[in-house]
Formats: structure tokens, sequence, C-alpha cells
């Protein structure tokens, strides 16, 4: 259940959430993982590591390979991912549309670099509905799930993180948004995400979880109430 309260501020992840990059993102680290005989499937890679700076990432994905990965080989995955992107990313179904009639202040708090996010938000088109208000764990000490970010987004829009509300499509994420004491709503539509995603963003603390910006709207409405 979505508790009613007073909301000053919304925010929002970004990948996996307002654009479909968690999701190219996480297929091109399988394939290249796959070279090196490091096998799993896209939503697996998702589940253990949506929501995380990448730099984390390749530091686990490291300690499991049991060896530094090969020279090039994190340079390369970044090349495909952009490239990919200037071919397919896009905004989720309804983003838009959502964004332009929230009432809520609003903004956004990211694993990805500041630079990359705010390139990806304008190719998508919704960067309007945002900026300035954009903000990333490249500014902050600690990524998610540490909640550095969402508490240095609170401080730069002047909310109290009581009053904040943020969307969430990881499990990483929504523990942030918890441990800098504010409610969560997950978000379930992207295509990385496995059938039992909405169970996982539950157990770790999501109030909700809405599987499309059509379930969002009302919502982030209720909760505003």
């Amino acid at each position: 259940m979505i508790a009613a309260g007073s909301v000053d501020l919304v925010v929002f992840d970004c990948d996996g959430v307002l654009i479909n990059s968690e999701e190219i993102a996480c297929a091109v680290c399988v394939e290249a993982l796959a070279t090196l005989d490091m096998r799993m499937t896209m939503r697996e890679f998702a589940g253990r590591h949506a929501g995380m700076p990448i730099s984390d990432s390749w530091r686990l994905i490291e300690k499991n390979y049991g060896k530094p990965l090969p020279e090039g080989f994190r340079d390369g995955v970044d090349k495909e991912v952009y490239r990919r992107f200037a071919e397919a990313l896009a905004p989720m179904d309804g983003a838009s549309d959502l964004l332009a009639n929230l009432k809520s202040a609003r903004c956004v708090a990211s694993s990805t670099g500041l630079a990359r996010l705010t390139q990806n938000l304008r190719q998508v088109g919704l960067v309007q509905f945002f900026e300035p208000s954009i903000f990333s764990v490249s500014q902050v000490k600690r990524g998610k799930p540490a909640p550095d970010v969402f508490l240095f987004a609170a401080s730069q829009m002047g909310a109290d993180p009581a009053h904040c509300l943020v969307v969430e499509d990881s499990a990483h994420g929504v523990v942030a948004a918890c441990r800098a004491g504010m409610r969560v709503i997950g978000f379930a539509g992207g295509g990385h995400t496995p059938p039992d995603h909405a169970d996982k963003l539950t157990a770790s603390g999501a109030l909700g979880v809405a599987h499309s910006m059509a379930e969002l709207a009302p919502m982030l409405e209720l909760a505003g109430r």
C-alpha cells in the first residue's frame, strides 16, 4: 500500500525508469562476458548489477572472474553500449506524458555519470522536464545502495528527505532511498526486469510497485495527498 503524506519532491532514477538504457547496457555486458565464459541471462545480470555504478559492477565481476578483466574489455563494452544507445535509446512508454502532467517538483538521481546522464535525457527528449535538477553518483562519495545521491539531491532541491518520494527500478536503489529516509515506489516496467522483480523491490522496502507509467501516475498522486 502507498501511504499518503506530504510529497515536496519526486526523485526519479533514470536508467530503467525513465529510459530503456538499462536493458540495452545489460544485454551488451552479458554478450561481452559470454566471450570470457561467464554466462548469465540479461535479467540475471540486471538483478545483480542494475542500479549500481558500473565501476562497482566491474569490481564484483572481476572478483567472480578471479583475475582482472582483459585489457581493453571495459572500453570495448562502453563503446558498444554507446553505439546501441545512439540507435535504440528511447523513453519508457508514457514517461513524457507522466512528467508533463506531474504537479510535484521533481529531479533525477542516477548512478550514471552526470555528463552521460544529461546527454541520455536530452537524446530521448526528457531533459526539459528536469534540467538543471539532474544529479549523479559522480557528484557524491558513494554509489547506491549508499544513500548519498538521494541525500545530495534533496539538499540541492531544498527538500526534507522525509517529504521525498523516489521512483526506482533496482533493489540497490530502493535500499539507498530507504537509507536516505525517503519513501519509495518500485518500477518494474523495463524489459530487463525478471518476473519476480516486483517481489524483490517490495522486499527491499518499496511501498508499492508499478509495472508501467500508467500504473505509476495514480500511485504518485495518492502518495502526495
